[in-house]
């Protein structure tokens, strides 16, 4: 799948320091946990492990949310210590964070079992942003985990009941926020019958595997995911951001596609009436900036002029490989005496005739209409892009922006590998009763020495630690000097495993204990809210 990031101009806009972010602790190594899988896939039904994070920013594109961590205005402590590790378009909401401007947060839940301290990394991302501000979505996945898990509609009830009530225990404001099931949210269907329109099922072959023996609803559940994450923008286009793992970025890809190909117009930086790929466009713009008219007969900057400069130099001189500097040259040449002048270009995807004809009546200054684009000259790019926008929604468009995502780290499971529903010695539930919470960090494995004594002379390995996961994801709460003092001391050989797994198995305990209590008083809330709770499919 190819990623279509023209829509997706706040990725690459200055945003000014806010001053309100720390220096991200070095507490989660930059290699995540020693166990996992060498080779990085990334399956949304598959195995959650991931042995080397690097890997994602290189071969699937995932941003360092750290580039963007000094613009997020009061940063939750999962991004100071580096839980959370990626972004895609996160510059864009951290934007409307800090201008007091309207954002979204979604992310759901598939009930398959039992939420787990897991879960509750996804459900902290949620809350945060609706304290920050944002239009909170929390979704149940039933449809998916109908299609996918196979799991009956009674299952599903009684997990989804479940996941809601830690969701509210943890502090989502549901007066505030949105609650809903994919399977009785009307609107969310239609949307994704729209969204249909625009994906093929070779695609969907390509991005997630599918083939001969993939049932239809499994296909028709990932459309529904599609919709999902473009819900918060019906009534008004907005910056959302998706939490997840990056097990799920083929999701979120998907869906900044799919954003992109249901908008009515694109819109993109041109410099002639033709189009430039874009390497062709940032060699041609080099040169508009550095070529001097004064230098030509006319005084003025034409195509074949640049054609004729690039005659004299060399990829090493440009910056570019010789195949893009042929490919423009050819270009440039046949345009001949074209003016080469900087200029916003509309491109028409999808707009209806009636919606063509009402941008070209809204652009205002010199312009000129093509059978597919129009090319304004008294527009910036930002100008325009609010334009195309604004003729789309009064035309029965969407106006979607491109959904952006953060991406945390999977936690290792207590027992070593990976955390799984399956294994319950690796994982403590949600609703786990606080004396089993305790036992099981107890039993836990550890990145301690084979000796005490080794231990003091060489260091804990803090960052090989299931234990140590426990305080920076999650135990040492917003208390950042708890977090590093644990991950000094085990390090530095000053703290030894025993005491360190009694210190974190108590604030387990209390920690389940308080969760519970809150759960309870959930109850009655979650009874009185709008989502229906038994599925009307059962």
């Amino acid at each position: 799948m190819t990623r279509d990031d023209t829509d997706d101009t706040d990725s690459t806009d200055e945003i000014g320091d806010s001053g309100n972010a720390s220096d991200p602790s070095p507490l989660i190594p930059d290699g995540g946990t020693a166990t996992g899988k060498d080779e990085v896939v990334l399956d949304p039904w598959g195995s959650a492990t991931v042995s080397d994070y690097r890997k994602l920013f290189e071969e699937f594109g995932i941003e360092e949310f750290d580039d963007v961590l000094p613009e997020v205005p009061n940063p939750h402590y999962l991004m100071r210590r580096g839980v959370i590790f990626g972004n895609r378009g996160y510059r864009r909401v951290a934007k409307a964070m800090q201008n007091d401007e309207p954002f979204a947060a979604l992310s759901g839940f598939m009930p398959t079992g039992e939420p787990h301290i897991g879960h509750k990394l996804v459900f902290d991302e949620l809350i945060w942003h609706q304290q920050q501000g944002g239009d909170t979505y929390g979704l149940i996945a039933d449809l998916e985990a109908h299609s996918a898990r196979g799991l009956s509609w009674e299952e599903i009830d009684e997990h989804s009941r479940d996941y809601l009530l830690s969701l509210l225990a943890l502090g989502f404001d549901a007066e505030e926020g949105t609650l809903y099931r994919q399977s009785e949210n009307r609107e969310l269907q239609d949307l994704a019958f729209e969204l249909g329109s625009k994906a093929n099922y070779s695609e969907f072959q390509s991005i997630y595997g599918f083939d001969g023996e993939t049932n239809v609803s499994h296909v028709q559940s990932v459309v529904t995911q599609m919709a999902d994450i473009l819900y918060p923008q019906l009534d008004e286009p907005k910056p959302t951001v998706i939490p997840v793992g990056p097990d799920q970025d083929p999701h979120v890809r998907l869906a900044r596609d799919l954003a992109v190909r249901m908008r009515f117009f694109g819109v993109t930086k041109a410099y002639a009436s033709f189009e430039l790929d874009e390497d062709e466009q940032l060699l041609v713009a080099e040169l508009y900036r550095t070529l001097d008219p004064a230098d030509f007969d006319d005084g003025s900057l034409r195509c074949v002029h640049v054609a004729q400069a690039l005659d004299g130099m060399t990829p090493d001189e440009l910056g570019f490989d010789a195949e893009t500097i042929a490919s423009a040259k050819a270009k440039l040449d046949e345009a001949g005496m074209e003016p080469l002048r900087p200029r916003v270009r509309f491109l028409d995807r999808n707009a209806t005739e009636e919606a063509f004809s009402a941008l070209i009546d809204a652009i205002d200054g010199e312009k000129r209409v093509f059978d597919e684009h129009i090319d304004a000259f008294d527009l910036t790019r930002e100008e325009a892009e609010e334009l195309a926008r604004e003729v789309e929604m009064e035309n029965d468009g969407y106006g979607f922006i491109m959904p952006s995502s953060i991406y945390h780290r999977f936690m290792t499971g207590l027992t070593g590998g990976k955390m799984s529903s399956s294994v319950p010695a690796s994982h403590i539930s949600l609703m786990d009763d606080p004396e089993d919470g305790y036992d099981k960090v107890k039993s836990a494995t550890t990145g301690g020495r084979e000796t005490a004594e080794l231990q003091r002379e060489k260091g804990g390995k803090a960052d090989e630690c299931p234990v140590y996961e426990l305080y920076a994801y999650l135990l040492s709460g917003d208390d950042d000097e708890l977090a590093t003092e644990v991950y000094e001391e085990c390090v530095g050989g000053e703290r030894l495993c025993g005491g360190c797994k009694e210190q974190a198995a108590e604030l387990m305990r209390e920690f389940l204990e308080e969760h519970q209590e809150k759960r309870e008083e959930a109850e009655e809330l979650l009874d009185e809210l709008d989502i229906q709770l038994e599925s009307s499919r059962r």
